[in-house]
Formats: C-alpha cells, sequence, structure tokens
C-alpha cells in the first residue's frame, strides 16, 4: 500500500479520484463536509420523499463513469433506464435514433424527425457533416448563436433542436454558450457510435447511483470516509500538507471552484472569471395514476424545460420533476407561482390533471459553471506542491457534467500516481 492521499470533497470527482487511487494500490483519505455525498448531483430529502437536488441525466458516450460505476459494484444495467436517443417536444417535434449502426442511426434521427420540414432537416445534416469534416473543431470559438447563424440554420431547427440541445448539455443558453464544447459533446454523441448516444435515465437517487457504491468500495479497499468534516485552510508543513492532524504529500481538491478561497486563498484567481449558472428543480405531486406519457419530455417555450416521470423511473408513482437549467424568468418568481405555472404546463401534456397533492422546487444557484466561449478553465496540476485539482470545472473537452466531474477526478489520481513512481 502506498502512502495515504487525501481527497477532499466527495462529489462524483472527489469519488471517481479515490476510486482510482485505491484500484491502483493508495490509501485514499475522503474528507466531505456534508453527511450526504454526491455532492452538487446528490440525493435529498424533502417532505418524506427521497428525490434529487436536480434531475442529471447520462447518456452512452460517458464512458469513464459508466467504467467506474461496473468497478464499484453499481450494474449500469440495473440502475440505469437506457433507451435510444429519444428527442420529445409533445405535439411540436420529435426525434428518435433508430437502432442502426453509425452513422446511419443519427443521419435517419434526423431525416425522421417529426415537426420540421425537409429544408430544416437538410440543414441539420449539413451542419453535423460540416463538424465531421473539421474534425469537430470550431475556430475560433463562438457562441451557439452565432454558430447557428453563420451556418443559416432555420429558426424553428434552432428553437426544437440545437437550442435545446445546447441548455440540456451546458447548462448556458444559446446566445452565452461555447459552441466549441457543443461540437465536443456532439461529436462523443451523435457523431458516436450508436450506443454513445443512447440516454441513460437514473433509476435511484443520485446518491445511490455511485456515491453510495463507492464510498463502500473505498472502505472495502483500505480507504476512510469522513462525512460532515468540514477542512478549514490548508497548511503546508515541510513538504507535507496538514489535513485533521494527519500529513499528506498529495492532495486532490475536490470541492465546487467557489470554496477553493476557503481551503487554499492562492488558488482563487484560478477561477475569478468564472460566472454561475444555475438549476431549478419543480417537484409535483400527483395521485399514483397520473404518468406522462414517456419518462422524459420537454416542454417548449414554458418555464419548464424537462419533465421526468419519477413513477415510471425510480417507482415514485405520480411524482413528476420539472427541471430549468440556465438563468431566466423563472428566477424572478415566487415558488408558489411558478410552480402553478408548470402545472399550467403540465396540462398541455397530461389533460384532465387535477392539482398536485404537494409541491416544492429545489434550487442549486450556482449548479454549474457558465459555460461561455473560450474560458480559461485551471489544470488539474496547481502551482503548489502536492495539490491537484479536479472537478467539473477543470480543465477538459466537456461542460459541468457528471462525466466532465468524473473524468477529472481519473485524471487527478492518475496524475497523483505518476507523482508518486517518479518520488519512489
Amino acid at each position: 500500500m502506498a502512502h495515504p492521499v487525501a481527497v477532499i470533497g466527495a462529489g462524483y470527482a472527489g469519488l471517481a479520484a479515490a476510486v482510482e487511487l485505491c484500484v491502483a494500490g493508495h490509501e485514499a483519505h475522503l474528507y466531505e463536509a456534508s453527511k450526504t455525498l454526491g455532492g452538487r448531483a446528490r440525493a435529498s430529502e424533502s417532505h418524506d420523499t427521497v428525490v434529487d437536488n436536480g434531475q442529471h441525466i447520462l447518456i452512452g458516450a460517458y464512458r469513464e463513469t459508466l467504467r467506474l460505476m461496473r468497478a464499484v459494484g453499481a450494474d449500469p444495467d440495473v440502475l440505469l433506464k437506457r433507451t435510444p436517443l429519444r428527442f420529445e417536444f409533445p405535439g411540436e417535434f420529435l426525434m428518435v435514433a433508430p437502432k442502426l449502426p453509425a452513422p446511419l442511426h443519427t443521419a435517419f434521427a434526423l431525416i425522421g424527425a417529426k415537426g420540421i420540414d425537409w429544408r430544416e432537416k437538410w440543414a441539420a445534416i449539413r451542419l453535423m457533416l460540416g463538424l465531421q469534416i473539421s474534425g469537430f473543431r470550431i475556430e475560433p470559438d463562438l457562441t451557439v448563436s452565432d454558430w447557428l447563424t453563420q451556418h443559416k440554420t432555420p429558426s424553428r431547427q434552432r428553437r426544437l433542436l440545437w437550442e435545446p440541445l445546447c441548455i440540456a448539455a451546458l447548462n448556458t443558453p444559446a446566445d452565452q454558450a461555447s459552441a466549441q464544447v457543443l461540437a465536443n459533446v456532439l461529436r462523443d454523441s451523435l457523431a458516436g457510435s450508436r450506443e454513445a448516444s443512447d440516454m441513460l435515465l437514473p433509476q435511484v437517487d443520485l446518491s445511490a447511483l455511485f456515491p453510495e457504491p463507492a464510498a463502500a468500495f473505498i472502505a472495502a479497499h483500505g480507504g476512510r470516509i469522513q462525512r460532515g468534516k468540514r477542512i478549514g485552510p490548508l497548511i503546508r508543513e515541510g513538504n507535507a500538507w496538514m489535513i485533521d492532524g494527519t500529513a499528506y504529500s498529495q492532495v486532490v481538491i475536490a470541492v465546487a471552484p467557489y470554496h477553493l478561497a476557503g481551503l487554499v486563498p492562492e488558488l482563487a484567481p484560478s477561477v475569478a472569471n468564472f460566472d454561475w449558472e444555475p438549476i431549478v428543480t419543480t417537484y409535483l405531486a400527483y395521485p399514483p395514476e397520473v404518468a406522462l406519457p414517456q419518462p422524459m419530455v420537454g416542454i417548449a417555450e414554458g418555464h419548464a424545460q424537462w419533465l421526468f416521470d419519477r413513477g415510471a423511473l425510480c417507482g415514485q408513482h405520480g411524482l413528476i420533476a420539472a427541471v430549468i437549467s440556465a438563468r431566466g424568468r423563472h428566477l424572478d418568481l415566487p415558488a408558489e407561482e411558478l410552480e402553478l405555472a408548470i402545472h399550467g404546463e403540465l396540462l398541455r401534456i397530461v389533460p384532465n390533471l387535477p392539482l398536485p397533492e404537494r409541491t416544492w422546487t429545489i434550487t442549486e444557484k450556482r449548479a454549474t459553471f457558465a459555460c461561455v466561449p473560450n474560458l480559461q478553465r485551471p489544470p488539474a496540476q496547481t502551482e503548489l506542491p502536492g495539490l491537484w485539482l479536479a472537478g467539473d470545472y477543470v480543465a477538459g473537452d466537456y461542460p459541468a457534467t457528471i462525466e466532465g466531474a468524473v473524468r477529472s477526478g481519473v485524471n487527478a489520481a492518475r496524475l497523483v500516481q505518476q507523482t508518486a513512481s517518479r518520488q519512489a
């Protein structure tokens, strides 16, 4: 067993780092301020019901998340509902990827899309072909809206396909979001293998999906996790960092970027240029027989953007989760008014819907960084000896997603291993 490595923060990034370290034979010591694991993608108990602080989905391209889930015994085939890509706004737009080999699945999904005409379909196909020809490089980087304008994308196609896809993937409005980062996501999903574009909908809460199995794996492999342990400023003594009376030569900091200043003030400037986007999730509890036509559907031109049927996914029959990504007019509304408005939007999809028995709203005010063009994101290796960063905001191809967090944790762990090997 190699020297212990400290990991501060037990979100998906910190847990991924700790699991990867344990697999490599290191003793991982994980410190988490909350008693609930998962960071900004975690379980939350409200009204005697276990839900999530924000409804997240995965896709088949999330190879590192799926790999680590299998490694810790969290079987993706059991915990995730896998369906072919289905992008639906009932009554307005429907795109379903058929079970054909790549790239036919994407081409036929666009050709068979309902709600846009042939001119718009060929425009979408040309846009994807152009990305492939360019190697999915957009230089210089620009906003998604400017990129779509540059390619003369029809307005209805923008409204029903690209703009919702952008806000779902980047949690940033199209008129502010990085076209290059969206291209990275499209490269690995729609332009990847057929399975890569599959939608993977959690059938358990987000803490049970990976964090809790990962914690059990870490404990079984000689590591330890301290929950409810808030760490103050890190102090350097000699060649080590002192944490709770223990000296560590290597520390992975996997906290939200806005917490860096409280741990290592010298690292705060690396995220000083960041802005933040919220995620609002409203839960509406109806009688058990109430259900959506699909486990996940979209709403065009409403406050809510995506609706999830928790009954179809998690066995919480009658419970609907309505998700609103990024900033918007909904933030100015009182919770009760927003919840009533979303109920009205649900009536478009579920006729004769009774009033909900109860409603509540969870707002994650700084759910993700604003994924704007040319954003300078800090690297995993800091300028301070033995300190590494992990998190969905660390430099990488992906936006602030579960896969982005997991990849950063794996990368930080591998850099720690390489450093330990050189020092051995």
